[in-house]
């Protein structure tokens, strides 16, 4: 049966999480008809989100109710092109969203700047280093942007959150307290920062008086009551320890339920439609025009939309998968290096460090929240000499311990039983005993590291799965093994009974969680020999599509995604409102910034 073809609107955003809610409220906001597509189902802060059942652990921890449904739709594993991939059945070690919020509204909420040298990375690298310091297998590049181009942005992003922090370099000045490895910023956080638990207190007291500087994370998970620019209310967090894998039921956490969705809700040019499976994105004839999109509803039935614009606005996978399944760009080759679309698919490198103490220490890891905590930025970026290390990159360090629920923590010493009394003993012992440090490292691209469409397997609709080939770089490994005995180091002089530790290893494993931090593959930048979309974050090939996500980055910082991709997104809707629908067409020249 022939798809049902509809009345042609505007613009049309693809997914209604962070992304998809920003555009579409900038897009309506300019006098466009938008419509929203969301691949789940519709949720809201009432009822969705609510105790008890927003508390059910085994239901959202374990079985990973808010997650994209991987027995319709999953994606393919392997660690090298020798490899047979196979589709990854348990979502553990990264967790995509769906539904209406869709990542956002699982997620932690750490709210960091990326620096000036992430995004001249590979410029930086080179004028600090020379030009041979790169190993030959990274695929490390500038992203077409800096931070002075994207601050405005960042500013007005976290003004939409609320993000509870300080600042340590305001308006052309160091700020004690504050980060102070920072780029210059307007103004201040909109909120303080949260309380600061004990565990990271003594962290802090730890790291500063081994010369580090420390200071709180800025969190979305607010300090205080606070009503953003769009007039939405937000309260103050009750530090329940239920953020990662959760909706908040205390409207305490930013996500598009809490910051603006309600008010894009009420706009009469933007229509919401959730259950709807997009297939492909159609182009015309000579493919240098999106025309409309295929999309299947809840019933089954087959819808085909029309719109002059089109927004690809998934989480970065899918944003990846929609532009190979629809033939907008070039498949990445690994063997010839030619190709854009898949290429530098890049993650995040974690570590993590132990500390044990006696009884008489109370660290209280139930009464969390999912981004307070105090952190070191002494090892982020370029923030320290490269020269002798060997290898580009860095990670942030900090006692940011997200929650002490009863099935995922039970902390336990090397040594001790994986299971049986001397196990219980040992978890019942150390539960409340236990500071956890996090070391969240960089992940830089490789051109062995891609994302393809599957041969093999495809999804419940007939198509391709999403095909990943990934493993540690070299240079990541001693990254992490460096970042990591720092952090060894602050976590002996927290005064603890026994510290443990380890760097990450390879190869990469699907099996344990590490972050959902997925980046790459419809990268950014200035030559379309070797990125997807350009500054602006238009496709170089057909210009009235924009990819915008985590799926811009050429590689990932040591910082984590979320206020990056929020900036990007407000600087790519300014882009389209101020200079493209004045004039339809290529923003940019290639080869050109302008």
């Amino acid at each position: 049966m022939a798809a049902t073809r509809l009345k042609e609107v505007d613009a049309l955003v693809l997914g209604v999480g962070l992304v998809g809610t920003l555009l579409a409220r900038e897009l309506t906001r300019a006098g466009l008809t938008v419509v929203g597509l969301e691949r789940g189902r519709p949720q809201a802060t009432v009822p969705d989100f609510q105790g008890p059942q927003m508390h059910d652990e085994l239901r959202f921890s374990v079985r990973k109710a808010l997650m994209q449904d991987n027995t319709r739709e999953a994606v393919t594993f392997r660690n090298h092109a020798g490899e047979t991939a196979l589709p990854i059945r348990r979502w553990e070690s990264f967790l995509p969203g769906t539904g209406v919020g869709g990542a956002m509204v699982h997620w932690n909420g750490q709210t960091y700047r990326f620096q000036d040298s992430d995004f001249l990375q590979k410029s930086r690298t080179v004028e600090r280093y020379g030009a041979k310091f790169l190993d030959a297998d990274l695929a490390v590049q500038d992203w077409g942007v800096n931070a002075a181009d994207l601050e405005k942005h960042y500013d007005r992003f976290e003004y939409l959150l609320g993000v509870s922090g300080k600042a340590g370099h305001l308006q052309g000045r160091k700020v004690e307290g504050g980060n102070p490895f920072e780029d210059n910023r307007s103004r201040d956080y909109p909120t303080p920062p949260m309380k600061e638990p004990y565990g990271s207190a003594l962290f802090r007291k730890a790291a500063a008086g081994l010369g580090y500087h420390p200071f709180a994370q800025p969190s979305a998970n607010l300090s205080q009551n606070y009503t953003n620019p769009e007039g939405m209310t937000m309260r103050t967090c009750m530090f329940c320890g239920f953020c990662e894998r959760y909706g908040c039921e205390h409207y305490a956490k930013a996500s598009p339920q809490t910051i603006l969705l309600p008010v894009l809700q009420k706009e009469p040019k933007f229509t919401l439609r959730t259950q709807c499976q997009v297939l492909r994105i159609n182009l015309d004839r000579d493919r240098k025009r999106a025309v409309s999109v295929t999309y299947v509803d809840a019933a089954g039935r087959e819808y085909e939309q029309p719109a002059g614009l089109v927004i690809v606005g998934m989480f970065a996978l899918n944003n990846v998968r929609m532009l190979l399944l629809s033939g907008i760009g070039q498949p990445y080759d690994p063997a010839t290096g030619r190709g854009t679309v898949g290429r530098n698919y890049a993650y995040q490198t974690m570590g993590a460090a132990q500390v044990f103490f006696d009884e008489k220490v109370n660290i209280n890891p139930f009464m969390r929240s999912g981004a307070n905590g105090t952190v070191i930025a002494d090892f982020v970026s370029d923030n320290f000499d490269h020269g002798p290390h060997g290898f580009v990159g860095g990670a942030y360090i900090g006692e940011v311990m997200s929650h002490g629920r009863p099935i995922e923590f039970h902390p336990t010493p090397p040594g001790t039983p994986a299971w049986g009394a001397g196990w219980k003993k040992a978890v019942k012992q150390h539960y409340n005993h236990t500071s956890v440090l996090n070391v969240h490292g960089s992940s830089m691209a490789s051109r062995r590291n891609y994302l393809d469409l599957d041969p093999t397997y495809r999804d419940a609709w007939g198509l391709p799965l999403l095909r990943m080939t990934f493993d540690f770089p070299e240079n990541d490994l001693k990254m992490s093994a460096f970042t990591t005995d720092r952090a060894l180091q602050i976590a002996r002089a927290m005064g603890g009974r026994q510290v443990s530790g380890a760097p990450r290893k390879g190869p990469y494993t699907i099996t344990q969680y590490q972050t959902t931090h997925n980046t790459g593959g419809t990268v950014m930048g200035t030559d379309p020999s070797t990125s997807v979309v350009n500054r602006y974050l238009q496709s170089w090939d057909v210009p009235n599509v924009f990819v915008i996500g985590a799926s811009n980055f050429p590689q990932n910082a040591s910082y984590n995604p979320t206020d990056t991709v929020g900036a990007l997104a407000y600087w790519a809707a300014d882009a389209i409102v101020s200079r493209y629908l004045k004039s339809p067409g290529p923003l940019m020249p290639a080869g050109k910034v302008t």
